[in-house]
């Protein structure tokens, strides 16, 4: 049952993903036990090292499949839950917002005021 492919999951039930994980995970552990059993471990490392991997693909295409039926409900909503937010760079969201950057003191409104930008025009002879 080793190397399930992760196109494959994604036409499966949720039921069907739930059952062959389990499927997975019993099989794990038979490895794991002949492991510690067997005289040559190394023989089923291999086998061990696939199984997991497939357990790891089936868990991502449940958490996909989870979040993207999430996303369907948030779609109209007013507020989206944190997880399925973007999360952008560190510096973009410590960043000041356009309100903030456009806020004025009233020191420098009145310099503005008092003096405002000269316009100069140059002649063209």
């Amino acid at each position: 049952m080793a190397g399930v492919k992760a196109y494959t999951l994604r036409e499966k039930s949720k039921a069907e993903l739930e059952k062959q994980l389990e499927e997975l995970k019993q099989e794990l552990s038979g490895l794991r036990a002949r492991n510690s059993t067997s005289s040559n471990p190394s023989a089923a490392t291999k086998k061990t090292h696939d199984v997991r991997k497939s357990i790891a693909r089936v868990l991502t295409v449940i958490n996909q499949s989870q979040r993207s039926q999430l996303r369907l409900f948030y779609k109209n909503k007013k507020y989206l839950p944190l997880d399925l937010r973007v999360k952008k760079t560190r510096s973009l969201r410590r960043a000041l917002t356009t309100r903030q950057k456009s806020l004025v003191t009233e020191k420098q409104k009145k310099k503005q005021i008092a003096f405002p930008q000269r316009k100069y025009s140059l002649k063209v002879c």
